[in-house]
């Protein structure tokens, strides 16, 4: 499965941004899509998961409200979109999918390779 991800890019505080996620297939082993961040220095965070059957999500609960992942199975993508952005959300933002739900990215055999979203304060 490969994943490609896209919607990144220089914004400023307050604004919002839609990531998307085009996943090459649907496979049991990519059952679930997460997305994940990572901040210079800082670890690999989870922000959010979404089955592709039922659309069952999952939220960090720290970025819950503002956060919102969304499915569209006809085109096998998935959506991050992020309202009110702070300076604190830039990160590289990792799409990722795998068998089971899970906030743990060791959880993901498939990743795809991120897309920067930098916030200007």
């Amino acid at each position: 499965v490969q994943l490609q991800a896209s919607g990144g890019g220089l914004v400023q505080a307050g604004d919002s941004l839609r990531l998307s996620c085009a996943a090459s297939e649907r496979t049991s082993d990519s059952k679930i899509m997460a997305w994940f961040r990572q901040a210079p220095g800082e670890e690999r965070e989870f922000v959010a998961s979404i089955t592709w059957r039922l659309g069952i999500t999952t939220y960090a609960d720290s970025l819950k409200g503002r956060f919102t992942i969304s499915r569209d199975n006809g085109k096998s993508t998935v959506y991050l979109q992020v309202n009110n952005l702070k300076p604190e959300d830039a990160a590289v933002y990792y799409c990722a999918t795998g068998p089971v739900r899970s906030r743990d990215i060791s959880a993901y055999a498939y990743r795809g390779q991120g897309t920067q979203v930098t916030v200007s304060s």
